[in-house]
């Protein structure tokens, strides 16, 4: 999958994390991390982010993850959203995200 639009999911809120999903200008995926325990979850989060994108195939887009102290299922529910709804997605497969 490819994101052809912006989209948003979460909030800024404590224990939450905003994701924003964006085209990428170059074709590649990048993800952007910005944390306030990046020190000590920042790889934690690197690979849930990783993981949930690979399991929804994403090959491209730009992806700017704000945590405010998420756990880790609130980490992969806000970017399955983002990513459905800046891939314009109809119906998902879940037996790809178990």
């Amino acid at each position: 999958m490819k994101v052809v639009k912006e989209a948003i999911s979460g909030t800024l809120e404590s224990s939450d994390v905003l994701v924003k999903v964006a085209p990428s200008e170059n074709g590649t995926r990048d993800v952007v991390l910005r944390s306030e325990v990046i020190k000590q979850f920042g790889k934690q989060i690197r690979l849930v982010v990783a993981d949930t994108l690979d399991k929804l195939s994403v090959s491209a887009g730009s992806i700017v993850i704000e945590d405010k102290g998420a756990l880790d299922c609130v980490i992969r529910a806000r970017v399955q959203a983002a990513v459905l709804r800046g891939c314009s997605v109809e119906e998902l497969d879940w037996r790809r995200l178990a």
